[in-house]
């Protein structure tokens, strides 16, 4: 008979079992809070050196000197009472920031402000105004309206340097739309800016400006009618305007410079009672 074949067992393979430490609990704990104490060091850290940023640029960088730039509505100080409004605003790198091309609202004339630091206690604020050509007298109040005719303001005071005009007629008004005026008469507003522009190039402020129904011009300064007729040589007149009106001043009477051109200087002046 043939013998069996005996099965191999197999041999159990075991794993050795690492020897307990004491210390191995206390040491994993450590390292772990080692990584937190690590952390927070470096949190507190950068929390003092803000801190410390903080306290410097609040001892360092607060505004003493104003300079305002643009203005022509409102003074230096009437400017600086409108931006410096709390606590905060007399340090000059927040304010910068505050008024970084901020549109300014409820300001009249003004469209926006911004500030730049001139140094670590001086800032310069920079006024930009809106393009005023003139007003108008209307129900009680006064219009304000750019060279395209397109109501900017409507304010209970007249303000220096911008002319009223009159010979304009229409039945109502809508901020910030045109005035309603003919087709015919749009071409006003575009002379009318060239004139103020050329007004204060020269250093002079009418008081008021007309437009007849053929579009001549006359200007008033005080007692004196000045009239201007078309609108050619516009630059000419004007010139020869600031010689002749402080010879005038204290009469009154009308400068007739309607026939004035770049090679005829005629002008006439014709006293009134």
């Amino acid at each position: 008979m043939a013998k069996k074949k005996r099965k191999k067992r197999k041999k159990r393979s075991y794993t050795a079992r690492p020897a307990f430490h004491p210390f191995e609990k206390l040491r994993d704990s450590f390292r772990y809070k080692r990584s937190l104490y690590v952390i927070s060091g470096i949190i507190t850290a950068s929390a003092l050196v803000v801190i410390a940023i903080v306290f410097y640029i609040a001892d360092n960088y607060t505004v003493k000197n104003i300079v305002v730039d643009g203005n022509t509505h409102y003074t230096q100080e009437e400017i600086a009472d409108m931006v410096i409004t709390d606590k905060l605003c007399h340090n000059s790198i927040f304010l910068s920031m505050k008024y970084m091309n901020k549109s300014i609202e409820d300001v009249p004339f003004i469209e926006k402000i911004d500030v730049d630091i001139v140094s670590r206690d001086t800032v310069k604020i920079n006024v930009f105004e809106k393009a005023v050509a003139g007003y108008i007298a209307y129900l009680g109040k006064y219009i304000y309206f750019d060279r395209e005719g397109i109501v900017v303001e409507c304010s209970s005071e007249t303000t220096e340097d911008v002319p009223q005009v009159m010979g304009l007629n229409f039945d109502y008004i809508t901020m910030h739309e045109k005035l309603p005026i003919d087709d015919a008469h749009q071409v006003i507003f575009g002379e009318i800016l060239d004139i103020t522009q050329l007004l204060n190039k020269y250093q002079l402020h009418a008081d008021k400006i007309f437009f007849d129904s053929d579009f001549n011009v006359y200007l008033y300064f005080g007692g004196v009618e000045v009239s201007i007729g078309k609108n050619d040589y516009i630059d000419e007149k004007i010139q020869q305007l600031r010689y002749q009106l402080p010879k005038l001043e204290g009469q009154t009477g009308i400068l007739n410079l309607k026939d004035l051109n770049e090679d005829t200087k005629l002008f006439t002046f014709t006293p009134k009672n």
